[in-house]
């Protein structure tokens, strides 16, 4: 018999990982007004039917969810209505004279010390694009009361604006999933542990029982063959795919597990796929050949067995 893991603190390997995502931004009407006009050193803010004023622009009502607002052109300074150190810098929320909700931006020439809330301080521009147009914010101890003066001849909106968000982790996989990914990568052998009834296995293992909110039992080896529970035919493209379209993404219950692996089905023309893969196919995994990585990706695909015993 497989023994139960053990579940209690461990000093585990990490691996690195990087999430990477390119976007585009549609900021809107009100927001991309902002953009465009700040780099004139305009600060761009809407007015709604509540009169409810709000800097930087915004294309909805944060209070009354009310839309097409007034643009406005908002002063250069404000009072300071909370601050924290951060690893970037001192990040305060500032208050646009005539504003009714805080902005967030940078505070600069200045100490934790040397701040209080209520104030005053006045922006300071550079040459970066976006709000980054504007440096930051600095006391400004007799900043004049700005007011809230209609927008002339605003600028075309920025319509799209495209960036990336790239994320970096330190990633231990735990006694769970390190023995499902050890034993892919070593033993080509899928494993799951039992559920707390011992009527079934979960995969990936884990080590509460779904449905019982109890701990799951002893590991068992899965067969290498299942059946196709729920499929999609994926025709368009998108970012983070690991293979062109047309292909199968497929739900697999394998024999002797209790719950579903997503993988993909191949190896069959699929200008017949779906005559050929539908609830209920029955399927084998095929590995891939090469340098292992202890991954699913170590599953090249699976094929149809139907008709075999």
């Amino acid at each position: 018999m497989l023994a139960i893991p053990d579940s209690w603190a461990q000093d585990l390997t990490t691996f690195p990982s990087d999430l990477s995502m390119p976007y585009t931004l549609t900021p809107g009407r009100a927001a991309g007004t902002f953009v465009a006009e700040v780099k004139n050193r305009r600060i761009v803010g809407s007015r709604f039917a509540s009169g409810t004023v709000v800097v930087p622009a915004q294309d909805f009502c944060p209070n009354t969810g009310d839309s097409d607002p007034e643009l406005v052109e908002a002063p250069h300074t404000g009072t300071l209505n909370g601050f924290t150190q951060t690893d970037a810098g001192i990040i305060a929320l500032i208050r646009i004279d005539g504003s009714d909700v805080d902005m967030t931006h940078r505070i600069l020439g200045t100490a934790l010390d040397g701040l209080k809330v209520g104030q005053r301080v006045e922006a300071v521009w550079g040459d970066g694009e976006g709000i980054l147009a504007i440096e930051g914010f600095r006391i400004a101890a007799n900043a004049p009361q700005g007011e809230i003066r209609p927008l002339e001849a605003p600028a075309k909106p920025v319509e799209q604006i495209p960036y990336h968000l790239d994320l970096h982790y330190e990633h231990a996989f735990g006694p769970y999933y390190g023995r499902l990914f050890d034993e892919i990568k070593t033993n080509r052998r899928i494993m799951g542990v039992r559920t707390s009834d011992g009527e079934g296995a979960l995969l990936p293992p884990r080590e509460i029982d779904d449905i019982t909110h109890k701990p799951t039992g002893t590991w068992v080896e899965l067969k290498q063959t299942g059946t196709v529970r729920a499929m999609s035919v994926i025709h368009l493209e998108f970012i983070g795919q690991t293979q062109p379209p047309p292909y199968i993404y497929a739900e697999i219950m394998l024999d002797g597990a209790s719950t579903r692996l997503i993988h993909n089905v191949g190896g069959i023309d699929m200008s017949r796929a779906k005559e050929l893969v539908k609830p209920g196919t029955r399927v084998r995994a095929v590995w891939r050949e090469g340098e292992r990585t202890g991954s699913l990706a170590d599953i090249s695909h699976f094929e149809v067995i139907d008709g075999e015993e």
